[in-house]
């Protein structure tokens, strides 16, 4: 499942640049040009990576990467400003960022520094890329899953599904934000796939007596939560 990153640029020029080179190296990139917005769409997707500029109309991009920290948000964070003082940038990061660049920069240098962030997400906190809820596990380099000592097969699509789930792990999340996040459509093309895979999902995760963790949520969508 491609990365998705969430890209907080009001400068249009920059974010069109900054966006179509995250897209080529295969991200899913979500840009929007305010605080607000910015919220609205962590409430709606979870994003490996925040990309953000200092500089926003309205809530700087420091207050709301401190929203972001405040609401238990532990996603990398890449600050862009053109502000390149010492101060400035210590300010950033003691805010919550965990990279500062300032601009103008090379698209080259934004890749790199895009990429060893994700690298790091995977890794934090010493579990070397596991996702975990409850007896349930997902190593996320090894693109792999078990319950318990159980290993589950998984097609690369239903992990990607189960992956999803488990990174929203005690919420709701609907069938259209699993077609935007899996198979990147971001309309409902009224199909029943969605539904199709969770099915299949549910028969190789919740073996009878073991605990159910994936439930239908009726006329809202699926949880999944240990």
């Amino acid at each position: 499942m491609a990365m998705r990153i969430l890209l907080v640029e009001d400068d249009a020029a920059i974010a069109d640049f900054v966006g179509r080179a995250l897209m080529e190296k295969g991200y899913v990139v979500d840009p929007v040009v305010c605080a607000e917005d910015a919220l609205m769409a962590l409430e709606e997707n979870v994003h490996d990576l925040l990309v953000v500029d200092i500089m926003l109309p309205g809530m700087d991009g420091l207050e709301l990467i401190g929203r972001c920290r405040g609401q238990g948000m532990r996603m990398p964070v890449l600050i862009l400003s053109a502000r390149r003082s010492v101060d400035e940038r210590v300010e950033g990061l003691r805010r919550g960022g965990d990279d500062y660049l300032t601009k103008p920069f090379a698209i080259a240098e934004l890749l790199a520094r895009v990429e060893a962030l994700l690298r790091r997400g995977m890794g934090e906190g010493g579990t070397s890329g596991f996702l975990t809820v409850a007896d349930l596990e997902i190593d996320l380099q090894r693109r792999s899953a078990r319950r318990g000592d159980r290993a589950i097969e998984l097609s690369p699509r239903e992990l990607s599904v189960l992956e999803y789930l488990c990174r929203n792990c005690g919420r709701v999340v609907t069938r259209t934000m699993i077609l935007d996040h899996v198979w990147q459509m971001r309309f409902d093309p009224q199909t029943n796939v969605v539904d199709v895979y969770v099915h299949r999902l549910r028969k190789k995760v919740d073996r009878p007596g073991e605990q159910e963790l994936i439930r239908t949520i009726r006329g809202a969508g699926y949880l999944l939560e240990g």
